[in-house]
């Protein structure tokens, strides 16, 4: 089981989805995923609710700030994250948000890479972020979709000592990327006329893609790749009802 108590820096670590409806949002995934859920008041208000699986923090979701679309975000665990954001700034990324404190459970800073991607950093305190990952119903690997894969390649190799390796019997341009010697995320190449912007993508494990492709559309959703082979397995890409695009991986996980 892939149980965490820890996450080293560099590796994403969290996830957590902004929403225009939470109610309709936690019933999709809970019904996807069997997911539990526990809800946190926030200062100012509004409520931040965990996504909760064997009793243990896999995800969350919230409130999305008027005017900004659906998305799942994607978090990755530094050292500082005063120190991560000063680096992205010097690699040529843009802060979205300044460094600030997530009451006692960690810092964090939110970061547009220089392809047009978003990221966070999570310097964790009480939170260490996801306590279980890689395998059904949590997740399992986030892929950069960027317009320009070598600018995005030299901009996380040097904020985080990235390491990315081609592979080339893929039909499409693919790179795994290495957080030392673990592989921690993908990259693909963004098709001219694809219509989105560079973004991140994340990616949940379960059983099987094709039986969860008709569940994704019984509770609402809608599946906008179907499922396909890859070497580790199989993968789908979704939207759910709210409009926030997620991925489904079923196959071999690592630990």
């Amino acid at each position: 089981m892939g149980e965490r108590t820890s996450h080293p820096p560099g590796t994403f670590s969290w996830t957590d989805l902004s929403t225009t409806d939470p109610d309709g949002a936690r019933a999709f995934y809970s019904g996807l995923f069997g997911w539990d859920t526990a809800d946190t008041p926030l200062p100012g208000g509004g409520v931040y609710t965990m996504l909760v699986k064997g009793g243990r923090y896999v995800a969350a979701l919230s409130a999305a700030r008027d005017g900004h679309p659906p998305a799942w975000n994607s978090y990755v665990t530094v050292e500082s994250a005063d120190a991560a954001a000063a680096s992205a700034a010097e690699h040529g990324g843009t802060l979205a948000m300044e460094p600030f404190d997530v009451m006692d459970a960690g810092r964090m800073a939110l970061v547009q890479d220089p392809t047009g991607a978003f990221f966070a950093v999570w310097e964790p305190r009480d939170s260490i972020g996801a306590q279980l990952v890689n395998e059904p119903g949590t997740l399992t690997i986030n892929q950069l979709n960027s317009s320009e894969p070598a600018r995005a390649q030299e901009f996380y190799e040097g904020v985080f000592g990235w390491r990315f390796e081609s592979l080339p019997e893929s039909d499409q341009r693919y790179w795994g990327i290495y957080n030392g010697d673990r592989l921690n995320a993908g990259m693909t190449e963004l098709q001219p006329d694809a219509g989105a912007p560079s973004h991140w993508l994340v990616y949940f494990g379960c059983e099987s893609v094709n039986d969860d492709a008709g569940r994704i559309a019984d509770l609402g959703g809608q599946v906008v790749v179907p499922p396909l082979p890859i070497p580790a397995g199989r993968i789908l890409v979704a939207q759910d009802p709210q409009g926030a695009f997620f991925a489904l991986f079923s196959g071999e996980f690592d630990d």
